[in-house]
């Protein structure tokens, strides 16, 4: 039998979708028909979401701290236009916190058959791909009264690139380059690097660096002038296991280290060297090979950059056949680590006379400066048990780089801010040292 009058409305009105109707309306919508028949109307009359199309366009890369910006293009094929609220939702880490509700939510108002473009600007506060969720479209009578509302999977992805922060110290540490490289007066001696020129004997110069032959030939002692090699290898390796997690201040142990390789290797491919990167746990995370000094370092930056640590224990026996089988002549492996005694001691150890044997070998490790300050606390009770416990801990980091330094290795351990500058400095030292 066919619904007729009041009961015919309020069946139709009850076939609606879910939400669109405030609860409090349920009672005034059953006693009042002209209201009721106003809502069911306004609701016929708003635009369809389901044949709603559309694309995306804008920013695929960012440096973290930096904004981006993604169009989305909303074409409306039906005939009638689209009033609506849109909520274009991406990860909470997309925005700087409390700012995710008003970037997200915009008023659309598209004629129909015709097509409008919003911008959402994102803010991401993490490394790493920032994937679009998905679109929801609440589309709205023209009294506003009554609305559709469905949600669409528009993909759209923003890798979040690494900031490299250190990128200020790779002036400085490049005029300390073309000294060495003989750009300016100061040219160095050391085993392996490529003669210069003669010149006359001063005090100070290494008497191994005499040429008795044109000292033979002239009246004053001549000796030789040297340059740094050019087109060394030098192979970046960094630990993403379990110690490589924990948080110095508000950066993770990695996201230091990854400052530290990038100026790294900004610095060595200037100075004419071949620079590879690994990231390696129990398995290859990224790798990076074969780049031109052009291309090294962009590629590095956009491999790093979705790189998270692994909550396991890196393999160092698989880390170091992985090295030696991508270093396979003499290079400089810099590998950046923990100095934390148990992983040094049961795995990198054992494992470390190969590595020495065949290549220079540098250890970076990323220091928390909050142990420094407890280690001088003295205030209180507790305070003092603070300061002895940094002071063993400070005590065994010392101890387990003194067991690297016994193998012939270099060791760096600096401060998050400190690490990439001492790291770039030690490279310049063996550079300068002809240990390359």
């Amino acid at each position: 039998m066919a619904l007729t009058g009041r009961t015919a409305l309020i069946a139709a009105l009850g076939s609606l979708p879910v939400g669109i109707l405030a609860p409090s309306w349920a009672g005034v919508l059953a006693v009042n028909a002209p209201l009721s028949l106003a809502i069911l109307c306004d609701y016929a009359m708003a635009a369809p979401v389901r044949t709603l199309q559309f694309t995306r366009s804008g920013d695929t890369t960012v440096r973290l701290g930096d904004g981006a910006e993604v169009q989305l293009t909303v074409t409306n094929p039906s005939r009638r236009r689209l009033r609506a609220r849109i909520r274009d939702a991406w990860p909470p880490s997309s925005w700087l916190p409390g700012t995710e509700q008003a970037a997200s939510r915009q008023k659309l108002n598209v004629p129909a058959g015709e097509r409008r473009r919003i911008t959402t600007s994102l803010r991401p506060t993490r490394r790493g791909d920032r994937q679009a969720a998905r679109v929801t479209v609440r589309s709205y009578g023209p009294l506003g009264l009554a609305a559709r509302q469905g949600s669409h999977t528009v993909p759209w992805t923003v890798r979040v690139l690494p900031p490299f922060t250190s990128r200020k110290h790779l002036p400085s540490r490049l005029a300390r380059l073309r000294e060495l490289d003989g750009r300016t007066s100061v040219l160095i001696r050391g085993e392996g690097t490529e003669f210069d020129s003669l010149r006359e004997y001063v005090p100070g110069d290494d008497t191994r660096s005499i040429d008795w032959r044109a000292t033979a030939r002239q009246t004053t002692v001549a000796v030789r002038t040297w340059r740094p090699e050019r087109d060394r290898h030098i192979l970046i390796v960094l630990d993403t296991g379990r110690t490589s997690a924990g948080r110095v201040g508000d950066v993770p142990r990695l996201d230091a280290a990854m400052d530290a390789a990038l100026l790294l290797t900004a610095l060595a491919s200037r100075a004419g060297d071949r620079v590879d990167v690994l990231a390696y746990d129990r398995r290859l995370r990224a790798q990076v090979q074969g780049r031109s000094a052009g291309d090294v370092l962009p590629a590095v930056v956009n491999a790093l950059a979705p790189i998270e640590p692994e909550l396991v224990e890196t393999d160092a026996r698989g880390l170091a056949a992985t090295a030696l089988a991508r270093a396979p002549r003499r290079s400089l492996l810099v590998l950046l680590t923990s100095l934390d005694a148990a992983p040094i001691e049961e795995g990198l150890l054992p494992v470390l006379p190969q590595l020495t044997q065949r290549h220079t070998v540098l250890v970076a490790s990323v220091a928390d400066p909050h142990t420094d300050r407890m280690a001088t606390n003295r205030g209180t009770i507790d305070a003092v048990y603070e300061a002895a416990a940094a002071t063993q801990a400070e005590a065994q980091r010392h101890r387990t780089a003194d067991q690297l330094r016994r193998y012939g290795v270099t060791v760096v351990d600096a401060t998050p801010e400190n690490l990439a500058p001492a790291l770039a400095d030690a490279y310049l030292a063996l550079k300068a040292a002809g240990r390359l």
